[in-house]
């Protein structure tokens, strides 16, 4: 399946920036990237996905054990018990929460589903708990080493860009031909947009060439 993925910026990070730009997708590779008009001629049967504002690789979240293995993401049914706001692994044995194989797993899920709203493709590990190796590994999002985070810390931020002065910082890889297809859409208007805004802004993630976040 072709899919064609176009905003007003594409910013593929390690080349020049593509106005009126477009990464055209074939099942989970990145097949072309050039300006929207060329590769829509060029591919006219390809699905359009239009985005507002610009198009990026997929970002990294560097604190990826401190997010799905230190931090508790809860159930919506226990928002009457818990809140619905991540909480420290150390809030848990205060409001005395046992904590299973499969509690850990389903707050991994639910972690890296939040990841998504940020355009995270790409999650640091190593990841020591069982299940939380499991969901992530059943899930699109890759696993990459932690060496070459920017910082340690007790407490960590789901945008990316809290630890990222530049997009370079924050991405996984640059978006290349026959790369695979992880990718992130962001309605502002720049770079600097972007780094201003922070990673909330984001509209949309491909993992592997699958729309797996798309904001209203």
């Amino acid at each position: 399946m072709l899919t064609l993925h176009t905003a007003g910026l594409v910013l593929p990070v390690g080349s020049a920036a593509v106005p009126d730009g477009a990464v055209l997708v074939e099942d989970d590779r990145i097949a072309a990237i050039g300006p929207y008009p060329e590769l829509a001629a060029a591919a006219p049967q390809a699905r359009v996905r239009q985005w507002p504002g610009i198009v990026t690789p997929g970002l990294r979240q560097w604190h990826g054990r401190l997010l799905l293995e230190g931090t508790y993401h809860p159930d919506p049914r226990e928002a009457g018990e818990l809140g619905e706001e991540p909480l420290p692994a150390e809030r848990l044995a205060e409001l005395g929460v046992e904590m299973t194989g499969t509690r850990w797993g389903g707050s991994a899920r639910r972690g890296l589903q939040r990841m998504l709203r940020y355009g995270t493709t790409a999650v640091a590990g190593p990841f020591e708990h069982p299940a939380v190796r499991t969901a992530v590994a059943r899930s699109a999002q890759t696993e990459v080493s932690p060496q070459g985070a920017p910082t340690t810390a007790r407490t960590a931020s789901l945008d990316p860009f809290a630890t990222a002065r530049t997009l370079a910082d924050a991405v996984a890889g640059p978006l290349t031909v026959g790369g695979r297809a992880d990718l992130a859409a962001f309605d502002v208007p720049d770079e600097a947009g972007l780094l201003a805004a922070g990673a909330s802004r984001c509209v949309a993630t491909v993992a592997a060439g699958r729309l797996l976040y798309r904001g209203r």
